[in-house]
């Protein structure tokens, strides 16, 4: 099951909640308000793993020869 993070609308207390996905927000813990989901960045990626990506995606091209973008050979 997902941890989910919430904000109260009420008291704007910020929470996590574990339910499944399809469970209703939970009330707020502080004041038992009607709480809203939060939407989050992404995790990032670090140690080798993201070297690796970065090298990757590093490797290849951005897009056709010729073009403004690119230099000239």
């Amino acid at each position: 099951m997902p941890i989910y993070d919430y904000e109260c609308r009420s008291c704007s207390a910020r929470f996590e909640a574990f339910h499944p996905i399809g469970a209703p927000a939970p009330g707020c813990p502080r004041c038992n308000g009607a709480a809203r989901k939060l939407v989050l960045a992404a995790p990032v990626i670090h140690g080798e793993m993201a070297r690796g990506r970065e090298r990757a995606v590093s490797s290849l091209p951005v897009c056709g020869k010729g073009c403004s973008c690119c230099p000239p050979e």
